[in-house]
């Protein structure tokens, strides 16, 4: 449909929580486009995923993609999903230090501290109720999305300011440490 404007940290929508949408709803044309925006956005701007309020719409839905991404070439593959009313429930403690960037904060990374296990639940696109556990790395991209629908973005759950870094630096003195991180992650969980 179109590519948005990603909104940036500091603007206001990005720091509200997202409200529900009306589940009778999702297949008008109002949401469907909502969807097929977010879609065009984030393959347009080669993210992992984008939540609704990031391209303007305040309310809680986002969607990822991950493919081949020069981004992430690190990451595991995930099909796209689209993800409307999310909840997510934690499993476990288990936890891992996940290095994360963010389209709203353009040129940085920071370690984040996230879930290994979680279950999900949500609605589609085309309104059915999904339920599934994610575990692995790919539970942080449900994670770092969800926050989102919050208002958190990833600065605010950095759990050492002295790992904030440009994407220039990560990629130059940390990206090999960091993928390796990740395929021992994957080999574990799967994904």
């Amino acid at each position: 449909m179109a590519i948005r404007e990603i909104l940036q940290i500091g603007d206001p929508l990005l720091a509200s929580r997202a409200s529900e949408v009306d589940v009778n709803s999702i297949s008008e044309k109002e949401v469907q486009a909502w969807i097929k925006d977010m879609i065009d956005t984030m393959r347009h701007a080669n993210g992992a995923g984008i939540s609704a309020n990031q391209i303007g719409v305040p309310h809680r839905m986002f969607v990822m993609e991950i493919t081949d991404n020069p981004r992430y070439p690190y990451k595991p593959k995930m099909p796209l999903t689209v993800v409307i009313n999310p909840e997510i429930t934690y499993l476990s403690d288990k936890k891992f230090t996940s290095n994360e960037g963010c389209l709203s904060v353009p040129n940085m990374r920071a370690n984040v501290e996230r879930h290994l296990e979680i279950s999900v639940s949500y609605y589609d696109e085309k309104g059915n109720h999904q339920t599934q556990e994610v575990n692995g790395y790919s539970a942080c991209t449900w994670q770092h999305e969800y926050d989102h629908l919050d208002g958190i973005l990833f600065p605010h759950r950095v759990t050492d300011s002295q790992s904030f870094c440009s994407w220039d630096s990560f990629k130059r003195y940390q990206e090999v440490d960091y993928a390796k991180h990740v395929e021992e992650l994957v080999s574990i969980w799967g994904s």
